[in-house]
């Protein structure tokens, strides 16, 4: 284990936690490895995975996390692989190949990844020693970031025979921890913790009106001129006006989200971890797998989601180990916003029927075939919540997923269709003659008809995406595939989904007064009048903090009491009439009922749904005019005025 260390790594010696944590998996035990962000998790699965007999898969959340772990990988000589969404079919299959033959060490994959027949079944034919869960938080829905996905994992395990497990994560508190250990069976002694508290990190939070923020972040940001910082806001357009408003401060800063196109957010990146671009201005879509040591400076403009969500955001400062200052600029305007992001995922009763009534009319066939955004518009419920569905009734035993496959593949000639064929010879040729002859072609685009093709000339569909992908590959062909369809069996037919779509709106609603309570537990934290570090360290179960760490807000005397939202006109001297009565017809008009209060709050408090795309909402007066009210203030005078 030292040898490989040093020989393989080129580190002297472990960091605390690392060397308990791999004894134990090459023990042949399950563990875990709860250490602080930056603190050397990885190292655990990657040493272990070069002295275990067979292939080592690793499930990660994040493509970004994949990628600088296997450069990193294959810059110390380690036989590392990833199958991911982008990638071509070749490039998938040759990693596949090169898992079967035993040359690779490590695989990487999403966990929606497990969900293909094909990679399930694949999986199955090869040894594996160890199965690693980043991001293992993920699997615990007491955890935040919840992926419901995760929740899969041990029957996963079961199912590909893997033997152990090794748990990764920055963030569990002590019921998360529990959570993971029981689910995947891991011995108490087994749960590798080395305390949250870091030295190096200056706790700051400053009590700041609204309408003092920028003026307040300007004035920090310069007198921190060099510095590598991230400045972290809740909202996307919150990212472009902040980055600007610095900007014209004469503080070079850039926005960085989710909603940028993927090669600028790369390049805006790689600007910061070149040291070319010092401030990012950005949503929690930056930071995950950045690894950048010299990060001296955090400042939440907005409050973070949650304690876990703070602590992982400042965790990405002074990775160095040098002293770096993390600000929060306090206020309650924004809670609201934070809520809402909350009470919009909580599916309505009657959407969670209309899955449950879609579900049993597939039941005769014993197959349930669905894409998943007309799935989401019809029930109206989201994406991420209808997947969280679907997860629950697999966990319940109604359903397992079999495969999924693209509805729709249509590509453009990139030459013309004579020139395409003059390429093929024979029995090939004749092939693609058909699919020329077969794909309806509308102005630049043909559509491809699958059901033709095998209907007359027995191609099954399998060869013929083939075909596309290598047309494509070969640039004769611009292909894009869309409307992914999802085959699931249906293993009970006789459900009673009155009485499961009401335990199934219960856990939901359960889960909401969760994430409520977990917003408050954060804002609790901020105006505490004991030592923030002490504070923090012992929320994730660290007692060994010192009481008073003598580098926060706290420890220099400065208590944060939270000024108040600015006071709000009450409702009840608005006029519901006024404010929802175009919104209730249009309604009316469009699904011929009245909406319930639950939607009309939705409506009122700007909480975008499904059904709000096609009733183009955003257009209706009285649209987000209460986005500033507490929700269950503003459902409780709706559901008044609705029943008057």
């Amino acid at each position: 284990m030292h040898n490989t260390l040093e020989q393989v790594f080129g580190y002297p010696q472990f960091r605390p936690g690392q060397e308990k944590a791999i004894s134990a998996v090459l023990a042949g035990r399950s563990a875990a490895a709860i250490f602080p962000t930056g603190s050397g998790k990885s190292l655990c699965y990657q040493l272990s995975a070069v002295l275990l007999p067979h292939l080592t898969l690793v499930v990660s959340p994040l493509l970004a996390l994949m990628q600088d772990q296997l450069e990193f990988l294959q810059r110390h000589g380690i036989a590392a692989g990833s199958i991911d969404s982008v990638q071509s079919r070749d490039d998938a299959s040759d990693v596949m190949a090169r898992a079967r033959s035993g040359e690779l060490k490590i695989l990487m994959v999403s966990v929606e990844r497990l969900k293909n027949e094909r990679f399930r079944n694949f999986l199955q034919q090869i040894p594996i020693s160890l199965l690693v869960v980043d991001e293992a938080h993920c699997i615990s829905e007491w955890g935040h970031n919840f992926r419901p996905d995760y929740l899969k994992l041990p029957d996963y395990q079961r199912q590909f025979n893997i033997p152990q497990v090794l748990l990764l994560t920055a963030t569990a508190t002590p019921k998360v921890i529990a959570d993971m250990q029981a689910k995947f069976a891991i011995a108490p002694e087994d749960v590798v913790t080395t305390g949250f508290y870091r030295p190096n990190l200056n706790l700051w939070v400053e009590p700041v009106r609204g309408q003092d923020k920028r003026r307040r972040l300007v004035e920090w940001m310069g007198q921190r001129p060099d510095q590598p910082g991230i400045v972290y806001v809740t909202l996307q357009k919150t990212a472009e006006h902040i980055a600007e408003h610095l900007q014209r401060n004469g503080i070079q800063a850039e926005a960085y989200h989710a909603g940028l196109p993927h090669d600028q957010r790369e390049a805006i990146q790689k600007r910061f971890m070149g040291g070319q671009s010092n401030c990012i201005v950005a949503t929690i879509a930056f930071g995950m797998g950045i690894d950048k040591s010299d990060i001296r400076n955090v400042v939440h403009f907005d409050l973070p989601k949650s304690i876990e969500n703070y602590s992982q955001e400042i965790g990405r400062a002074g990775r160095d180990g040098q002293p770096s200052d993390c600000l929060v600029l306090a206020n309650r305007d924004s809670l609201n916003v934070l809520e809402n992001f909350v009470y919009g995922d909580t599916p309505e009763l009657d959407g969670i029927r209309h899955v449950l009534d879609e579900l049993q009319a597939g039941a005769p066939e014993g197959q349930w075939e669905f894409l998943l955004g007309p799935l989401a518009d019809q029930s109206n419920i989201r994406q991420l919540p209808l997947k969280t569905l679907l997860v629950q009734l697999e966990l319940r035993g109604l359903i397992a997923p079999r495969y999924a496959y693209y509805a729709e593949y249509r590509f453009k000639y990139l030459e013309e269709p004579e020139a395409l064929l003059t390429r093929f010879e024979g029995e090939r040729r004749d092939f693609v003659a058909a699919i020329i002859q077969t794909s309806k072609r509308a102005r630049a685009w043909a559509t491809v008809n699958f059901d033709l093709l095998y209907e007359h000339y027995q191609a099954p569909r399998e060869r013929v995406v083939k075909a596309l992908d290598y047309f494509q590959e070969k640039g004769l062909v611009e292909l894009e595939s869309k409307q992914m369809t999802e085959v699931y069996s249906v293993l009970q037919r006789n459900i009673d989904s009155i009485a499961l779509s009401q335990e199934l709106h219960g856990y939901f609603t359960r889960h909401e007064h969760t994430e409520i309570a977990r917003i408050h537990a954060m804002l609790d934290l901020f105006s505490t009048d004991r030592c923030l570090g002490y504070r923090l360290a012992g929320y994730f179960g660290d007692h060994d903090a010192p009481r008073q760490c003598g580098h926060c807000s706290v420890c220099h005397g400065q208590v944060a009491r939270l000024p108040e939202p600015p006071a709000l006109p009450p409702l009840v001297d608005k006029n519901f009439e006024a404010l929802c009565g175009e919104f209730i017809h249009r309604h009316e008009q469009h699904t011929g009922q009245v909406p319930s209060a639950e939607r009309v709050t939705r409506f009122l408090c700007g909480i975008s749904v499904p059904l709000f795309t096609k009733l183009k909402v955003r257009a209706i007066a009285g649209y987000a005019v209460l986005e500033d009210y507490p929700y269950a203030q503003v459902r409780a005078w709706a559901e008044k005025h609705l029943v008057g």
